[in-house]
């Protein structure tokens, strides 16, 4: 793995960090690729229970490269670009764990559709969203107007892609696009959040993840039968005999993830 994205592994929490610190962690083909190994090798990775992602230096990310955009030639070339980074995004969806994006400085363009895509949002208390493609003449992309849409009133989603305004922290956390606002060190707040992740039954959070995420998509009668279905399956879990356990012991449960 080059340098362009790093991680450190620890206390069942990989840190993922965007690491162009010098362009604003504008997303390259080269870090779109290097995200995609490192969140699939945490997914992986049975010692990891939640996945935190973060920028280096003065910003979460910038969101597109314009030096790369500005430089492809035709429509081939930025279609392979744009299916790149949204393979980025469509995998932070997919994954069986959990995603925390912890956001400073800003997150523009692409940048705040990457920090959305995430399950949980945490932010520093001076950052900013900006969704910032009208100032150059496009719409958002990778995903960011249905999930704008869907998380906000129509009128202010509309608002804030076609102002293009900065959005503070505050304001995303009065919107409900922020689970946290955080004073003082970033990464340790993530954390902190991460807890509840890193403590609870990560089968049980999988199925979560993965009914939440898609449950615009099925009627009630689908919806139910697959809620059933994983009940069945988790009802016989060594997760669920162990939470019995615990409550009858009246002592905290080890998941295993079993």
């Amino acid at each position: 793995m080059s340098d362009v994205v790093k991680v450190k592994k620890d206390n069942n929490i990989a840190y993922i960090s965007m690491n162009r610190p010098e362009k604003r962690n504008a997303l390259s083909v080269e870090m779109a690729n290097e995200l995609l190994f490192a969140l699939k090798d945490a997914d992986a990775d049975d010692d990891i229970k939640v996945i935190i992602l973060s920028g280096e230096g003065k910003a979460f990310s910038a969101g597109g490269d314009l030096d790369t955009l500005n430089n492809l030639n035709n429509i081939a070339e930025i279609m392979k670009y744009m299916k790149q980074a949204l393979a980025v995004i469509q995998t932070i969806r997919k994954l069986d764990k959990y995603v925390i994006s912890a956001v400073h400085g800003f997150a523009a363009g692409a940048g705040f559709s990457i920090a959305l895509a995430a399950d949980f949002v945490v932010i520093d208390s001076k950052a900013k969203f900006v969704c910032s493609f009208t100032n150059v003449g496009i719409i958002p992309d990778l995903g960011l107007v249905k999930t704008l849409s869907e998380m906000l009133p129509s009128t202010i989603a509309k608002e804030w892609i076609s102002s293009a305004r900065p959005v503070s922290a505050q304001e995303a956390y009065e919107k409900g696009i922020v689970n946290k606002v955080v004073e003082g060190d970033l990464l340790q707040g993530a954390a902190d959040f991460a807890q509840f992740i890193i403590d609870g039954p990560p089968l049980a959070n999988q199925f979560v993840k993965q009914l939440v995420n898609h449950s615009a998509e099925l009627t009630y009668d689908t919806n139910d039968m697959q809620e059933t279905t994983i009940q069945t399956l988790l009802l016989q879990s060594e997760d669920k005999q162990e939470g019995v356990r615990a409550f009858f012991d009246k002592r905290k449960p080890e998941f295993k993830g079993r």
